[in-house]
């Protein structure tokens, strides 16, 4: 049994997503996936990694990782990292088709039936154009006469962040995650923050408290984009509103910042998904002790990475939680990692994303009911990309063969 072909499939709707599909010679193919930089991330894997796997068994998963790993880019989630993570996630795919087993097994077996889902409250535009994370990018500019979509929870936290509450909870969903201070005159360089700016800012926490009190839990996200003493003052005037946690309140590769921050709030800290490599990781978790750190599964290093960064967080006795914002793909990966690991306890989801446009790209969802979420038992991850993908796009596609027989 060889690897004998890998496809890579973007389209022009969804630029920052790629698909990459492995297949061996008996016909069976996993499927993987990664989001940001789609070009540069197809060409690291035609010109780089495809000539190292083909021919490999697949079977053999710890033996390929440790031959795609590179020189240059084998920590962080630049291009390299990214172009790792996808085909490690397709070959693990690979994997349950040809044990004919979900890969929640693979990893061990389902330590509970589901998990509780937190939604990160953006629309179904988000960061949609390219790659770039900041307000421009955000989906929220409707001048095009863009069709308003289903749940545009940014512009609902922005502006009636109470109803957005509400929405969630009739949902099941008790838990959300916003990030109006992205929106202050003093994010563009991190330095400070107004007092009038932070005023502002704080009124969506202020609006969800006085309707729904403790009903819902609160995340703040920062987006790394403040300095440490505007992270502390962001931090303090947060602290009435018993966060949840505030997640990437400095750029993560200020690592020392974090114990410095976590002593001067008593708010959780959270952070990591742009992190990836097992040493970033471990120094996220035993230098920076973070208090919830995060990981993307299809940035960071995949399963055969994430696997072993829940290990040195339970070794901490801490939670890790799964990163999604991004693509199908990567939701079905961390909802059958997250069962199968004993330290995680929450799943974030956008519903924007689940419910706006994920089903118009593969087959089958996991289940979300009643504020959890479910995958089903169907060999590897149980889903791919819809039949009728190639007739709906302009679609771009690459192939590469071996002449295995």
């Amino acid at each position: 049994m060889l690897i004998d072909k890998i496809e890579t499939i973007r389209i022009p709707e969804h630029p920052n997503l790629i698909w990459v599909k492995i297949y061996n010679n008996d016909g069976l193919f996993g499927l993987g996936e990664t989001w940001f930089g789609a070009e540069a991330v197809e060409a690291d894997i035609h010109s780089r990694l495809a000539p190292l796997l083909l021919g490999q068994n697949p079977t053999q998963i710890e033996y390929i990782y440790s031959k795609m790993r590179p020189y240059i880019g084998f920590f962080g989630t630049g291009v390299e990292m990214r172009a790792l993570s996808a085909l490690d996630v397709a070959l693990w795919d690979l994997n349950g088709k040809i044990k004919n087993t979900p890969l929640y097994d693979l990893l061990g077996g389902k330590t509970k039936s589901s998990i509780k889902v937190y939604n990160t409250c953006a629309g179904p535009s988000y960061v949609s154009q390219n790659a770039d994370v900041r307000p421009d990018n955000f989906g929220t500019d409707k001048s095009n006469n863009k069709k308003i979509q289903l749940y545009e929870d940014l512009e609902m936290f922005m502006n009636n962040p109470e109803d957005l509450a509400s929405s969630l909870l009739d949902m099941g969903i008790k838990s959300m995650k916003i990030w109006p201070f992205d929106f202050a005159k003093g994010a563009v360089t991190g330095l400070e923050i107004s007092n009038e700016d932070l005023k502002k800012y704080i009124e969506p926490f202020e609006k969800i408290r006085k309707c729904h009190g403790d009903n819902i839990r609160i995340k703040a996200e920062l987006h790394g984009i403040w300095g440490l003493e505007a992270s502390k003052k962001i931090c303090k005037a947060l602290e009435e509103f018993d966060m949840c946690w505030i997640e990437d309140p400095v750029w993560m590769d200020r690592l020392d910042d974090i114990p410095k921050l976590a002593k001067s709030t008593d708010q959780p800290l959270a952070g990591g998904e742009t992190l990836g490599g097992l040493g970033q990781i471990r120094q996220l978790i035993e230098i920076s002790d973070i208090a919830y750190p995060i990981i993307d599964v299809t940035w960071g290093g995949g399963i055969t990475f994430a696997k072993k960064a829940a290990a040195i967080a339970e070794s901490h006795m801490k939670s890790i939680a799964f990163h999604d914002c991004s693509g199908p793909i990567t939701l079905a990966v961390s909802t059958h990692l997250a069962p199968a690991l004993n330290n995680v306890i929450e799943q974030e989801i956008t519903r924007g994303f689940y419910y706006g446009w994920y089903h118009e790209l593969v087959n089958e969802l996991p289940v979300i009911k009643k504020g959890m979420i479910s995958v089903s038992d169907k060999p590897g991850l149980g889903m791919d990309l819809n039949s009728n993908l190639l007739e709906k796009s302009n679609l771009m596609t690459k192939k590469t063969y071996l002449g295995v027989n």
